[in-house]
């Protein structure tokens, strides 16, 4: 109890300090305060290359009911996250016919800096977004398909970059709270300082949940300064996150059914881990020349200890089948890119060329066999140099007043350098891959654009596959422990075409709808018996996908989105063709009022679709639908009070689904096929009570 006293404390003081940052900045320099505007975009504002590209700002999403911080992200068409395990770990993300993992084949960006985790040690990609502060968020931008030269590794089904405001139009006082334990305090702000602006934010919080294994407790800072130069911006960005978690993961139905646990109870109750993330980053933009130069350069510590139970007492029936992922490292990067004019034969040319590299330094990702998150035994030990270096050019060709083309090309080259406990294990790998790219675009005609795309993209596979030859199992007898694996390949391409159209002709409606196919050279498929991404064979997507925001009357503005997809193995395997997890539909709503006279009410509906589980698709998940309430009311001009209510309808529905083996005490030896669910949280309320100054 008196540790929680202290945190409480602490958080106090901490967001007291943040509180009085504008009175401190102000008192070394005066700085004009003018009145917070609140700006709306259009979904589908701007110059796009495509119909599944787009912009969501924060005047449509700072309201939206959230359960937890990732599902921001599902303001984007077509886009759903799910979780599986504790709020420290990342979200499974689902798109255009993909189970994502925790972020493979999914770009993740926040403000320049990547946020996926190549070589992880818990999946391939991996994405974490816990450390987001979602109130600082200023824009949320997407493109789907591998059609964009600035974006290489990780983009093939799509790439999301997220934006800080560089100047709050309000200062920001806040504190939630309701069911299960869920407590939260935030302080974000702006403030002149030497002659630039300080963006500010600390969130702490705390949540029990409704799980029997719970508690998860996490803080985040953010500083960024914003400052001109030579008729740009310039920014320095610090960044801090730190949680600790409890996680009840993944459970079999059979023990439900019969009786030996609750839908919220846990097989291993001692699964949890830590997670910590912290970096510096700097970046500029300014005119050169004829045209605009952006650089940026970031750095940043990354740790996670994770662990998992998923088989319970299948490979060890005395100490169970718990085991750690454990992954420390440095990260190093940054891009330049250069935005410029020409013309040449009476036709006008738009140019962005640019140059990425990155670095990660892992020492070490390690898998160890645990018993209640004490080690027995490392099943591997590895440290992990791997180096990816890229260069880009993409144009556009204004041929016509309403027809232009938009060639690229992407080169990428990595090079692999692996050290492991097992001697058979080390090695170095290299590879390039060359990525063509090109948009048509036509129109507008009658306020409707229509676009074709092509282009080609990757993801790299982890390093430790490329060198790996043996694979160690410490629950063998001696002699027995090996057993050969061949070594995959470096990257894996996917190719993709996209036919699609946006309109807005009907007043008040923007709407957009593409058909897409994308082909895949390697597929990456969950394991359940390593909680891992592991190469598969050659794979095909094909699917629909359509998007529409309406904006009936004067403060309501209604979003909607359907997706649907069908995925494949492409070569005949007798286990079947299906790929296991593959979204097949998803659905989104929300609809958001806000009234003049200070009163808001947000509502946001989520329907995610029946899955195969197994390759052949005998097996099937079911559909899960939650819905989600908000309203909100200004007392005065700066308090507003606030409520939530998530799952409103108290949905039974499962957050995610699986179906393999596992082994309960007193079950036969090889195990039992099951269901495995985690479930949708139930109908929970939250109020929140925030100061704007």
């Amino acid at each position: 109890m008196w540790h929680r006293v202290q945190n409480v404390v602490r958080l106090g003081a901490a967001l007291a300090v943040c509180a009085a940052m504008p009175v401190l900045a102000d008192e070394a320099r005066t700085v004009a305060q003018l009145p917070g505007v609140t700006v709306l975009g259009e979904r589908f504002a701007g110059a796009s290359e495509s119909a599944t590209m787009g912009t969501v700002y924060a005047g449509e999403f700072q309201d939206l009911p959230l359960a937890r911080v990732g599902e921001l992200l599902e303001v984007v068409p077509g886009l759903i996250l799910t979780q599986h395990s504790g709020e420290g770990k990342a979200n499974q993300y689902f798109l255009r016919g993909f189970n994502l993992d925790h972020g493979t084949d999914i770009s993740v960006n926040v403000d320049g800096v990547p946020v996926n985790l190549p070589s992880h040690a818990h999946g391939q990609g991996y994405a974490d977004l816990n450390f987001l502060i979602p109130e600082l968020v200023e824009r949320i931008e997407f493109r789907k398909g591998p059609y964009y030269a600035a974006y290489g590794d990780f983009a093939a089904a799509g790439a999301l970059d997220l934006r800080y405001f560089d100047r709050l139009p309000e200062n920001l006082l806040q504190f939630s709270g309701g069911s299960f334990g869920d407590y939260r305090g935030l302080s974000a702000g702006s403030a002149g300082l030497f002659s630039g602006t300080l963006l500010y934010g600390l969130a702490a919080e705390h949540f029990d949940g409704p799980f029997a294994h719970r508690g998860s407790d996490k803080g985040t800072l953010v500083l960024r300064y914003t400052h001109a130069v030579g008729g740009g911006l310039a920014h320095l960005t610090a960044t801090g996150y730190d949680t600790r978690f409890n996680s009840t993961d993944q459970i079999p139905a059979r023990a439900v059914a019969q009786g030996l646990i609750g839908p919220f109870d846990c097989i291993d109750c001692t699964d949890g881990g830590r997670s910590y993330r912290y970096g510096l980053t700097g970046d500029l933009q300014r005119p050169l020349g004829s045209g605009i130069f952006a650089a940026s350069a970031y750095a940043y510590r990354y740790h996670l200890n994770l662990y998992s139970d998923f088989t319970y007492f299948l490979e060890d029936p005395a100490n169970g089948d718990q085991f750690e992922q454990y992954d420390s490292r440095n990260v190093y990067g940054g891009r330049a890119a250069y935005d410029f004019s020409t013309s040449w034969l009476g036709l006008r040319f738009d140019h962005e060329a640019g140059a990425q590299l990155r670095f990660d330094d892992i020492d070490p990702v390690a898998l160890y066999d645990t018993r209640a998150q004490r080690r027995l035994s490392a099943v591997s030990v590895d440290q992990v140099q791997e180096l990816g270096i890229a260069a880009y050019v993409q144009s556009t060709v204004h041929v016509l007043e309403r027809l232009r083309l938009q060639p690229g090309l992407r080169v990428d080259r990595y090079h692999f350098n692996v050290e492991s406990n097992f001697s058979q294990n080390v090695g170095a790998r290299s590879a390039s891959l060359w990525q063509p790219k090109l948009n048509l675009i036509a129109g507008p005609f009658a306020k409707t654009e229509f676009f074709v795309n092509l282009g080609k993209g990757f993801h790299t596979n982890d390093a430790r596959g490329t060198t790996q030859t043996l694979v160690f199992d410490p629950r063998q007898p001696p002699g027995q422990q090996f057993t050969p694996t061949a070594a995959v390949t470096p990257i894996a391409a996917a190719r993709g075409l996209d036919v699609g159209l946006r309109s807005t002709a009907l007043p008040g409606v923007e709407f957009s709808a593409s058909y897409f196919i994308l082909h895949l050279d390697s597929e990456l498929t969950f394991s359940g018996d390593t909680a891992g991404s592991e190469p598969n064979a050659a794979s095909t997507r094909e699917g629909i996908e359509t998007a529409l925001s309406w904006k009936p009357l004067a403060g309501l503005v209604v979003d909607a989105s359907y997706a649907y997809s069908h995925a494949r193995f492409r070569d005949p395997d007798p286990a079947g063709q299906h790929i296991p997890e593959a979204a097949t539909s998803v659905a989104g709503l929300t609809a958001v009022y806000r009234d003049p006279k200070g009163y808001d009410a947000e509502l946001k509906f989520r329907y995610f679709g029946p899955r195969p589980l197994t390759q052949d698709g005998a097996v099937s998940s079911r559909a899960t639908k939650v819905v989600d309430l908000g309203a909100g009311y200004l007392l005065t001009r700066h308090v507003r009070v606030g409520l939530e209510l998530l799952n409103v309808f108290d949905s039974r529905d499962h957050d995610i689904d699986y179906f393999y083996t596992s082994r309960l005490p007193g079950e036969p030896a090889a195990g039992v096929d099951d269901f495995h669910f985690h479930p949708v949280e139930p109908l929970s309320v939250r109020a929140e009570l925030s100061y704007r100054y």
